[in-house]
C-alpha cells in the first residue's frame, strides 16, 4: 500500500473526512496548520478555536457512527488487490497538475497503474448520447493522441468518455477514469468490463469512500479531477447545458487550454462545442492543433496525417463512393438524397444499408443518414 499508511493514520484521515460539517476548506485548513489528521484529534477542543466553529469541534469530538466499518471495508479493500492505493495531498507522486487548481483532493482511492499520474494528459470528453460520428471520432483522436504519449483522462460515463477511454487504451499513453462513485462501485454497470481493462491497463481514480452509489451530485464535482489532471481538455461533442461544458470551464479557470471539435449547425450535440468556440477554445480538425498548444511530449511519434482523421473512400464501389459524396457531413434524409441525384428509392436505399454494413454512414433517429469519417 502507497503513502505508508498505517491502520490508524487511515483511521484518522477517514474520520476527519467523514465528519459532517468538515468540508475540503476546513480539513485543508487542519492539515495546514497541524500537518496530520492524527494530530487534529490529538489536541483538545479549545486548542482548534480559531481554526474551527464550535459546531465544527463539537463534531470531531464525536466518531461518525459508521467509521469502524468503513475503516475495515477499506483496510481490506487496499490489502486484498497490490493494485490498489491510496494517494494523500502532499504525497511526493501527487500530479503538479492537479496540485495546482483550486481545490485539489485530499485523498484519492487508486486501482490500476499508479505512475500514470506523473505523465503528460489531456481530458476528453463529451455527450452520453453522442453521434455516430461524434463516437467515432472521440475514439480516434483519444488513440491519436494516447500514440503520442498522452494519457487520456474522461469520467467513464456512457458515449464520449467510454470511446475516449477505449481511444487511450489503444495507443501508448493508455488513458484514466475519474468515478463519480467509490472505486467498488462501478457506474455504468454497462461499463464493468471496461473499467476492468481500464484497472489492468490503465488507472481508475475516486475521491469517494468505498460503498458510495451512483449520486447526481457527485458527478459535476468529480469534474474538476478530470479537468484538473490534464493539460488540457478536449470537448468532442456537448449540448449547451451539460457536464461536458461543466469540465471545460472548470479547465479554464484552472489556466488549461480547452480544445473543441465542431460539428454540424443542426445537431443540439454541436451547440456546446460551438459556443466553446466562441469564447475563445481553439478548433480542433486534427491531432497536430491539439498537440501545438500543448508542452513537448517525450519521445513524440509522428503525428497522423490529416487524411487518416478523415473520410476515405478506397475499395468503395463507385455507385455508393457517389452516395456518400452527395451525403456532404450534415445528417440527411432519404428523399434529400433522392434530389440531390438520379436514383430510385429501393436502389438508394439499398446502397445506403451496404454503407451502413460497410460502417461508412450511420442511421440517425428521424430516418436520417450520416456520413462517418472513420480513423
Amino acid at each position: 500500500m502507497h503513502s505508508n499508511l498505517e491502520y490508524t493514520e487511515l483511521a484518522a484521515w477517514l474520520r476527519l473526512l467523514e465528519t459532517p460539517g468538515i468540508g475540503w476548506e476546513s480539513a485543508h485548513r487542519l492539515l495546514q496548520a497541524l500537518g496530520s489528521p492524527q494530530a487534529v484529534f490529538e489536541l483538545p477542543g479549545t486548542a482548534l478555536q480559531t481554526l474551527l466553529s464550535a459546531r465544527q469541534r463539537q463534531a470531531l469530538s464525536q466518531e461518525p457512527a459508521h467509521l469502524q466499518d468503513l475503516l475495515a471495508r477499506t483496510w481490506r479493500w487496499l490489502q486484498d488487490d497490490e493494485a490498489r492505493s491510496l494517494l494523500i495531498l502532499g504525497d511526493a507522486d501527487y500530479p503538479a497538475t492537479l496540485l495546482a487548481t483550486a481545490d485539489p483532493p485530499l485523498l484519492l482511492y487508486l486501482e490500476g497503474r499508479r505512475e500514470l499520474l506523473v505523465g503528460p494528459a489531456l481530458a476528453v470528453v463529451g455527450s452520453r448520447k453522442p453521434s455516430a460520428q461524434g463516437q467515432d471520432n472521440a475514439q480516434a483522436f483519444a488513440q491519436a493522441l494516447s500514440e503520442q504519449g498522452l494519457t487520456i483522462v474522461s469520467g467513464l460515463a456512457l458515449g464520449v468518455d467510454g470511446a475516449a477511454h477505449r481511444g487511450g487504451l489503444a495507443g501508448r499513453g493508455s488513458t484514466i477514469a475519474v468515478l463519480g462513485t467509490g472505486l467498488d462501485q462501478i457506474y455504468p454497470k454497462c461499463h464493468q468490463g471496461l473499467a476492468a481493462e481500464i484497472k489492468a491497463q490503465g488507472l481508475l481514480i475516486s475521491e469517494y469512500t468505498l460503498g458510495t452509489p451512483a449520486l447526481a451530485p457527485n458527478f459535476p464535482r468529480r469534474n474538476r479531477i478530470i479537468a484538473g489532471l490534464g493539460l488540457g481538455c478536449l470537448v468532442v461533442e456537448a449540448a449547451l447545458q451539460s457536464g461536458s461544458l461543466i469540465t471545460a470551464r472548470l479547465a479554464s479557470e484552472a489556466g488549461r487550454e480547452v480544445f473543441a471539435i465542431p460539428g454540424s449547425i443542426h445537431s443540439p450535440q454541436s451547440r456546446g462545442c460551438h459556443a466553446l468556440l466562441r469564447q475563445g477554445a481553439k478548433l480542433v480538425e486534427t491531432t497536430a492543433d491539439v498537440l501545438d498548444e500543448l508542452p513537448p511530449l517525450p519521445a513524440a511519434r509522428q503525428t497522423r496525417s490529416d487524411a487518416e482523421l478523415t473520410p476515405q473512400t478506397d475499395g468503395i464501389p463507385a455507385a455508393q463512393a457517389q452516395v456518400l459524396a452527395l451525403m456532404g457531413f450534415e445528417p440527411v434524409s432519404l428523399d434529400q438524397l433522392m434530389a440531390r441525384g438520379a436514383w430510385p428509392a429501393a436502389e438508394l436505399s439499398a446502397h445506403l444499408l451496404e454503407l451502413e454494413l460497410l460502417g461508412e454512414v450511420a442511421r440517425l433517429a428521424g430516418q436520417l443518414f450520416q456520413r462517418r469519417a472513420r480513423a
